[in-house]
């Protein structure tokens, strides 16, 4: 993991007693609520629903045992008792009182964390895949060049103001589990046949009104380039960005509306900087800075290739739940000998994501005793093992067991995305959560779901798709309907992994549905599948064969049975 200089401390704490000041100014009525904001969301701060809620950066995911004790203890002492860990990997808080802020921010600058640039129309957390720097299909470790950027673009004067908020994801593996095509900027790392290292860029994808994958403006431009390229796109946008229409201010709507014409003023801008570097390296990442930074990636301490200790081979009398764990929640590693596991925090009775104070801590202790205490949040609202050793798997899981992280669903139906909705978030048409808690109800049974097999189910309580929706084998949208929650449902979207296939949004299968029909319409579709798949094929893949209408009629079933037990009542 990346370990804070003395500047970095500096920095963060420094940042800390200025928004201290901030805060008791305006407490003391000397800074209005609209001079305040744009200082509070600079640091992710923002006034929900019922409270002020935090977010908290965890840059490309990585967490140790150290930071996520102190948000549990920040969860403990000054919100309600938990968080909530985003699809962006940071961790949001909705209780604490904004008395009590600059509190919180000293105490996360005291274990090196911040809510810097978590809002704001400027350049936000980067993310990228969990499992980077120890995934067997790597090509090229991410975590160096994510560190770059969260370094270059932290209070970059010339792109804090942009027309809206700017999101990058980067990968470094075959397999995309970043979703890069769905972000303002993906990167791909990649090796020439000279074994150079590069990246492919994507630039305007994004979900939202207008879902859309992003569009690749670049083959491959050299790492240490790659700071000037962004820098270009950011120009541009930044120049020719709408600020007239917020709903037209992203980037894909620039992207989408002037093609070929965006990405030859990006070159052009490229070329441009390029060429005022008249030493020719001034504005490239030198090597130097780089090592620097990637010698913070190194193994931890006692890590190294174990052959011959890689058997995890079952005898006869180990418990099914075990194996189905090791299937569903333990992970190829690069290295032998070892295993990256996911702590599945898709729980009954607790909403996607959420976690506990006492469920932090207990996280934390596996982290430490498996783990080199170290954690990965995950894209898909988990927290993540990178570090376990295979002869420690069945001790692990006896562990996990009795703090209820072992609960074998990872890519099944239950570990589900989801945003807060509209119990906390004042942008929202409609819950999230009760949704969630009605669909885990229905599919309860592990039989069921190990049938039904992998899918990925995704709900956002409003248009802004905080829930992913759009990239949802199933997707639901909270939608205002009369004052009323309604809820739409797509079918067919995808992340880009593997397992998806190609980035692409659902299609919608027809009217919005009230919250009571969710369930059923949730269950029809998955009847529909299992009626028509081939053997051994899953969701997606039927999904895409059979195509909307199989689903559509089904969920309008749903519907007539609906109305027809009104008409009866």
């Amino acid at each position: 993991m990346y370990a804070y200089t003395d500047f970095d401390r500096q920095f963060v704490h420094a940042r800390a007693a200025q928004f201290r000041d901030q805060l008791r100014r305006h407490l003391a009525g000397q800074l209005g609520e609209e001079e305040f904001r744009p200082l509070r969301l600079q640091n992710g701060w923002y006034v929900q629903r019922h409270a002020p809620m935090l977010r908290i950066a965890v840059p490309y995911g990585e967490l140790s045992s150290r930071q996520l004790r102190q948000l549990a203890r920040i969860a403990r002492t000054h919100d309600r008792g938990y968080g909530h860990f985003t699809t962006r990997q940071n961790l949001q808080f909705n209780w604490i009182p904004l008395s009590q802020a600059a509190d919180v921010m000293d105490l996360l600058a005291d274990v090196d964390m911040h809510g810097i640039q978590t809002s704001g129309n400027c350049v936000r957390n980067i993310t990228s895949d969990a499992l980077a720097g120890i995934a067997p299909d790597e090509v090229v470790d991410p975590r160096p060049y994510c560190e770059i950027l969260r370094q270059w673009s932290t209070l970059h004067p010339e792109f804090a103001f942009l027309p809206r908020k700017f999101k990058i994801a980067v990968t470094g593996a075959r397999e995309d589990r970043a979703a890069i095509g769905w972000h303002d900027i993906g990167l791909q790392l990649l090796k020439s046949d000279a074994g150079e290292v590069g990246f492919k860029v994507l630039v305007g994808g994004g979900m939202g009104r207008t879902p859309v994958i992003g569009t690749v403006v670049a083959d491959f431009v050299p790492w240490q380039q790659i700071l000037v390229f962004i820098e270009a796109i950011l120009r541009v946008y930044n120049r020719y960005g709408r600020r007239d229409n917020l709903y037209k201010a992203r980037i894909k709507i620039l992207v989408k509306a002037e093609g070929e014409r965006f990405v030859q003023s990006v070159r052009r801008e490229f070329a441009s900087i390029l060429e005022r570097d008249a030493g020719g390296t001034e504005h490239l990442i030198p090597q130097a800075e780089f090592d620097r930074v990637a010698r913070h990636f190194m193994l931890p301490d006692g890590v190294q290739a174990r052959p011959g200790d890689d058997d995890i081979t079952l005898a006869g009398d180990v418990p099914l739940a075990y194996q189905r764990w090791l299937e569903r929640n333990v992970h190829g590693h690069r290295l032998e000998g070892y295993r990256a596991v996911t702590l599945s925090l898709k729980r009954a009775g607790q909403a996607p994501g959420d976690t506990t104070d006492a469920q932090m801590d207990a996280a934390a202790d596996l982290a430490d005793r498996f783990s080199h205490s170290e954690l990965r949040v995950t894209h898909d609202q988990n927290l993540l093992l990178p570090w376990v050793r295979t002869s420690d798997l069945r001790q692990l899981w006896e562990a996990a067991r009795k703090t209820s992280f072992a609960t074998p669903n990872i890519g099944l139906l239950t570990d589900m995305i989801a945003c807060p909705g509209g119990d906390f978030c004042g942008l929202a048409n409609a819950r999230s959560i009760p949704i969630a808690a009605a669909i885990n109800e229905r599919f309860d049974d592990l039989d069921t779901l190990y049938d039904i097999g992998d899918i990925d189910l995704h709900i956002s309580g409003c248009i802004n798709s905080c829930g992913h929706h759009h990239s949802g084998h199933i997707g639901i949208l909270g939608v205002d309907k009369d004052g009323s929650e309604w809820y739409q449902v797509t079918v067919g979207g995808s992340d880009g992994s593997t397992l998806s296939g190609a980035a692409v949004p659902g299609k919608v299968i027809g009217p919005s549905f009230a919250a009571d029909e969710v369930p059923d319409v949730i269950e029809a579709l998955i009847d529909t599948y299992r009626a028509q798949r081939a053997p051994a094929e899953r969701f997606i893949d039927t999904a895409r064969r059979i195509g909307v209408p199989a689903f559509r009629a089904a969920a309008d079933a749903v519907r007539r049975t609906t109305a027809q037990a009104e008409a009866t009542a």
